[in-house]
């Protein structure tokens, strides 16, 4: 991640919409600041660096549970951090006096893709401590998992779900 001032955003989060006019002030005429999108690789299409963090990597392995989310880098560590819109602290944080005066004087975030419940198994097998060091079963294209499991003798006839590493990992933990 890159030294500076580092915004992580999305766009289904009305917060984050709301505070694009003070994104786009910081990147004009503040010190600058790195855009990471989670939903909408063109959200905000008016700042000067915008990357888009498909697979969530920066907000995983920043731990960001809210959008908005700005946060000060130096030496690619977090020096600090803020997360929903609050003037004060957005300006504190940027050293930039009078940002987003037409918005509310605080509004709370949105919760990151990176935390969702659909999602979060999956991102801690990939970029977490999370490795499953056992055989994989490689079960045919045309054949039925259910009727898999039965044959091999890993069910008493009962419906069995078969595991996937993130329901294994979940188990697990």
């Amino acid at each position: 991640m890159s030294d500076g001032l580092v915004a992580i955003v999305k766009r289904d989060c009305p917060t984050c919409v709301d505070v694009v006019p003070v994104l786009e002030e910081l990147s004009l005429r503040g010190p600058g600041v790195t855009v990471y999108t989670q939903d909408d690789p063109s959200f905000p299409d008016s700042v000067e660096t915008l990357i888009y963090d498909e697979d969530l990597e920066m907000s995983w392995h920043y731990e960001v549970e809210t959008v908005p989310t700005l946060m000060f880098i130096q030496d690619g560590k977090e020096m600090a951090r803020t997360v929903g819109w609050s003037r004060s602290h957005w300006e504190a944080l940027t050293g930039v006096d009078d940002l987003g005066l037409g918005l509310p004087e605080m509004r709370p975030g949105c919760g990151s893709l990176s935390v969702d419940p659909n999602l979060a198994d999956g991102l801690s097998l990939k970029f977490g401590s999370t490795a499953l060091k056992s055989r994989r079963v490689e079960i045919a294209t045309l054949e039925d998992e259910f009727d898999a499991l039965f044959d091999r003798g890993w069910s008493d006839g009962l419906p069995v779900v078969p595991p996937t590493e993130e329901r294994v990992a979940r188990m697990l933990q």
